[in-house]
């Protein structure tokens, strides 16, 4: 079905909410998450739903305006009415996680991953055609592989014998090892994801800073490290909290890279519908990620606003394609 196939990176800019609904439990407001392993995600629906409402602004009204029948987006992403006309040309697979933030001891974080997230970021890759030639690394629990020695040394108070190959993320200490193998898979993410207006600062610092742990050990962080927000709603009349008005919210932290594929296929019209000019399934993904013109800029590199909380600032990802 699909002839294109591109490789996206997702890198949070701020605290990102795809919802999943209520829940029971501290947390009124979850995240999407895996149901296997438990990782955040982003449901490829909801990016596709983001995209589309991006690009109805962001594209000159008159050529990419989703409520006219055959325009561009329409093209794309599928008829608003009439869907039995013709079908959207682009799908987006869910995100999964590559590498979370978490709190270090030196370096103010570190970007840590694990076997398993790499595995699946090295399938993708391969089955978009792009060159992925390091093997993923194990690591036994309780134990961690670092890219280079930055965030090693001792927790402050320690003995002066004490092991300086010392990893520590929030309250947990990792004997670490720095590993070769580990530096360059870090340097491969960092050149293919780390978007190209994002700061020098960032790229330097994921090649340094990449950390690999135990799967389950990953698995703690991916549960546990995320951003937890209170919100309150207000009585209008008397100015106070309502009661019971007090919910939290979570959020996936800024800094976090997910990566998913992007996909298409040629345009499909009924024959009295279909347009004189079709594209094919290269240049529907150039549309959306590359553009055309200025006044039909592409995506990648690019802020795109997904999920909720949108007016407080939420949502912020720089989106980045690869082509293979």
């Amino acid at each position: 079905m699909f002839e294109a196939t591109q490789v996206v990176f997702y890198y949070a800019v701020s605290p990102v909410h795809m919802g999943a609904g209520s829940a029971i439990g501290a947390i009124d407001s979850p995240i999407q998450r895996e149901v296997h392993t438990q990782h955040p995600m982003f449901a490829g629906s909801g990016l596709k739903g983001a995209l589309r409402h991006h690009f109805n602004r962001a594209w000159a009204r008159a050529e990419g305006d989703s409520s006219k029948p055959h325009s561009l987006i329409s093209r794309i992403f599928g008829p608003d009415t009439s869907a039995s006309d013709f079908a959207g040309a682009l799908s987006l697979s869910d995100a999964q996680l590559v590498a979370l933030p978490v709190r270090s001891l030196k370096g103010g974080f570190a970007y840590v991953t694990s076997p398993l997230a790499l595995a699946r970021l090295q399938r993708l890759a391969q089955q978009s055609h792009l060159p992925c030639d390091w093997s993923v690394p194990t690591v036994a629990e309780n134990k961690a592989l670092a890219a280079s020695p930055t965030l090693l040394g001792q927790r402050p108070g320690a003995a002066a014998n004490a092991i300086a190959d010392q990893l520590v993320l929030e309250a947990f200490e990792f004997a670490t090892t720095v590993d070769s193998k580990l530096q360059a898979i870090a340097k491969w993410i960092a050149d293919y994801a780390m978007p190209t207006s994002a700061s020098a600062f960032f790229t330097n610092k994921f090649k340094t800073d990449l950390v690999l742990l135990n799967d389950t050990d990953f698995a703690h962080f991916a549960r546990h490290a995320m951003v937890v927000e209170p919100h309150v709603c207000i009585d209008d009349a008397s100015g106070t909290a309502k009661d019971g008005g007090l919910f939290y919210v979570e959020n996936l932290p800024p800094e976090t890279l997910m990566v998913g594929l992007a996909q298409a296929s040629i345009e499909r019209f009924k024959k009295e519908k279909k347009p004189e000019n079709t594209m094919n399934a290269a240049e529907i993904l150039t549309h959306v990620f590359v553009g055309q013109s200025a006044t039909q800029p592409g995506i990648s590199g690019k802020l795109l606003q997904i999920g909720g909380d949108a007016s407080t600032g939420r949502g912020l990802v720089l989106v980045q394609t690869v082509q293979s």
